[in-house]
């Protein structure tokens, strides 16, 4: 197998995360995607996904499957044993629930605002951002404000529970995990009173697959 994608930014670590929490990592191959260059928006990467995102996981058959989420199930369900993902009907329905929710609520809108409001990556990938779009500059603050809500959100659900989806680590803690890194990047700080937030990120950082990630 083989993962397209560029260590260290938020989406990839969510699936490099996932490796780690199954033990997959020696059986991918990382190919470096040149994401401010805008390599991910060139034919010949829209050739294997025409969404122009990473990470991509390519397999031995050439088959390639994007979107951090299928990638997860993937390989979260290999060994028959899904940990991330969900066991039963109720866990499934609970971790795919609170999985877009982090995705709607934190990641998407982090992404609105490091782009629109923000230089983002710079020159190269901004052309492919809608530079020019009127409304781009307000409406990218206020994906900010969305984002510090969608903390907010988090920051309530982990008041009664330890984790995002109930008792258990997921896939929809690495992805709130991750939208608190891209948070960190945009330079959106978690509100101070989002105490129950704070003390979950504190803690997930002594987990082996968040601090060792593949």
């Amino acid at each position: 197998m083989k993962i397209h994608d560029i260590p260290g930014f938020p989406n990839p670590l969510r699936i490099r995360i996932a490796l780690a929490e199954k033990g997959l990592a020696g059986q991918v191959t990382f190919v470096k995607v040149d994401l401010p260059g805008a390599e991910h928006k060139q034919d010949t990467f829209l050739a294997i996904n025409p969404t122009g995102t990473v990470p991509v996981l390519e397999l031995d058959d050439g088959l390639h499957i994007s979107e951090c989420t299928a990638i997860t199930e993937y390989l979260d369900n290999l060994d028959g044993d899904p940990i991330l993902t969900g066991r039963t009907p109720r866990e499934k329905g609970v971790i795919h629930m609170m999985q877009k929710r982090a995705e709607s609520e934190l990641i998407d809108a982090i992404g609105g605002y490091f782009h629109h409001a923000t230089p983002g990556l710079g020159p190269v990938l901004q052309a492919y951002k809608n530079p020019d779009w009127a409304g781009r500059e307000e409406w990218g603050r206020q994906q900010g404000d969305k984002a510090i809500a969608g903390m907010r959100y988090f920051d309530r659900v982990l008041r009664g529970q330890p984790y995002v989806a109930g008792e258990a680590f997921s896939m929809a803690d690495i992805t709130v995990l991750e939208g608190l890194v891209f948070a960190g990047y945009a330079q959106l700080a978690v509100p101070e009173d989002c105490t129950a937030l704070i003390a979950w990120n504190a803690r997930l950082q002594d987990r082996p697959s968040v601090k060792n990630p593949a």
